[in-house]
């Protein structure tokens, strides 16, 4: 009786053991998401990183390359030099489409 008793302890224990490694807090499953996720913000670190590095090249060349200084002046404050004629394009809008103020 006593080694019954025993064993069915034994095992009751035993499974609770390998439940907890498999899904407890700090299971094997648990364990994995965790891996996977570390994987995934190492990648977007790699992203952000690279595109730290084209915004570093972008600042480089806004402080010293006049050209590039010219085409941003052009590109998002309408400059033009003395002498160049601008032509905007207007579409009409589509019929029933509603009018813009």
């Amino acid at each position: 009786m006593l080694t019954k008793a025993a064993l069915l302890g034994g095992g009751v224990f035993a499974l609770t053991l390998s439940g907890a490694f498999f899904f407890g807090d700090m299971g094997l499953l648990k364990y994995t998401q965790m891996r996977n996720n570390a994987r995934q913000l190492e990648q977007e670190i790699k992203g952000m990183e690279q595109a730290n590095e084209e915004l570093r090249v972008e600042i480089r060349r806004t402080q010293s390359d006049p050209t590039r200084l010219e085409e941003l002046a052009r590109e998002r404050l309408g400059f033009v030099r003395p002498g160049e004629t601008v032509y905007q394009i207007v579409r009409e809008p589509e019929k029933g489409a509603p009018k813009q103020p």
